[in-house]
């Protein structure tokens, strides 16, 4: 197997933003809260920390103030180094160049950083994919094969509107890939590509030098679909837990998936945690009349009232005779006395007013903006 010191980790911050614009008008994807303490960022930065990668750069493209502060130094991931760790990678990488119209784009933007990292393989990644892979059988397995390019997929059945936002890989028995489908209208099971790639990194600076000379910037269209029997394309299938974002409808489903205590021992394993900012708050305060079912509660909430099937990041506060049922509450929001908040979700800074009743569904959760009084 070869030395995951010598892998370069990117990862793309700005990537599917599209999908979730209600959450990534002043955010980027990547700083995307999700499960109570986390950032859509610290599932691939801690997978790829947890494997071994020490060098990790963010390929930034708009909104990422609030990324950077986020990650700060990169010491929660052990990021903090002096040869090595992590690099915040800003769109206008090199004279010239301007914002990047898809990933292609992006890698010649970070060119210079990709070269003087001196790694051998490099693995590409979003932020829109909620798993905690271990990077190791990947790196292996693209040396076993020999491919050029390996794609990571996972397998699931998907509707037509989700499939229009995907990119799905048709493989046969040896896990090559022999077609490759941009954003088809089909539906049913298929190989949907995860958005984590593996090369050497020589093959993907000869990639990047030949697609500006070509005027070329999307990876999937340019590359895995116009290119595929250039270059010697395979499939991993990752085995485990993965929910793609794409929706406000996936966003809702992956955090209550997060209630379900298997999978949330599975992507939130002990010998492989998620990392993410340390904030030094009091724990949860629960009133004498506090009713609590089935939620995730950060620290720094205080519970007064009836909170079931939801989760609440920090500093959000529920007063007595309130009721949040099947929602999720962002950073320091308040539910007033007697309000009622279901199916639903809000951003941060947000005061649900006394005898307010906030009503969405599962299918159609209702979205409250930050910093809204209702």
């Amino acid at each position: 197997m070869a030395s995951m010191a010598n892998v370069l980790g990117l990862i793309f911050a700005n990537m599917h933003e599209a999908n979730l614009p209600e959450l990534t008008k002043a955010r980027a994807m990547a700083s995307v809260p999700f499960g109570a303490r986390y950032r859509l960022i610290d599932f691939p930065l801690s997978s790829m920390v947890n494997s071994g990668i020490t060098q990790v750069g963010i390929i930034t493209k708009h909104n990422y103030y609030s990324l950077m502060n986020h990650l700060g130094m990169g010491s929660e991931w052990d990021l903090a180094r002096k040869t090595g760790g992590l690099h915040i990678l800003p769109p206008y990488g090199r004279e010239g160049s301007g914002i990047y119209r898809g990933r292609l784009e992006a890698l010649a933007g970070a060119a210079e950083f990709i070269r003087e990292s001196d790694a051998e393989y490099v693995v590409m990644a979003d932020t829109n994919v909620i798993a905690n892979m271990d990077i190791r059988p990947m790196i292996d397995y693209h040396e076993k094969s020999g491919a050029d390019i390996t794609c990571v997929y996972g397998r699931g059945v998907y509707t037509t509107e989700r499939a229009m936002t995907k990119t799905v890989l048709c493989i046969n028995e040896d896990n090559t890939v022999y077609d490759v489908l941009a954003r088809p209208a089909i539906s049913g099971e298929m190989n949907v590509a995860l958005d984590v790639f593996v090369m050497k990194r020589k093959f993907l600076e000869d990639l990047i030098r030949e697609s500006e000379c070509r005027g070329l910037y999307s990876f999937e269209t340019d590359i895995l679909l116009h290119k595929l029997h250039d270059f010697k394309i395979m499939g991993y299938k990752y085995e485990d837990y993965f929910e793609i974002i794409d929706s406000m409808k996936t966003y809702y489903k992956a955090n209550t998936d997060m209630m379900n205590r298997d999978i949330c021992h599975e992507v939130f394993d002990l010998e492989r945690p998620i990392y993410t900012k340390i904030r030094d708050v009091a724990p949860a305060k629960y009133g004498i009349e506090a009713d609590v079912k089935g939620s995730l509660i950060a620290d720094g909430c205080i519970i007064e009232g009836t909170v079931e099937n939801s989760v609440l990041f920090r500093g959000v506060v529920v007063k007595k005779g309130a009721v949040v049922k099947n929602s999720i509450i962002m950073q320091d929001t308040i539910v007033e006395e007697k309000a009622t908040f279901m199916d639903a979700i809000s951003d941060k800074d947000v005061t649900l007013s006394k005898n307010r009743a906030i009503t969405g569904s599962k299918d159609y959760p209702v979205f409250i903006s930050k910093g809204a009084v209702v």
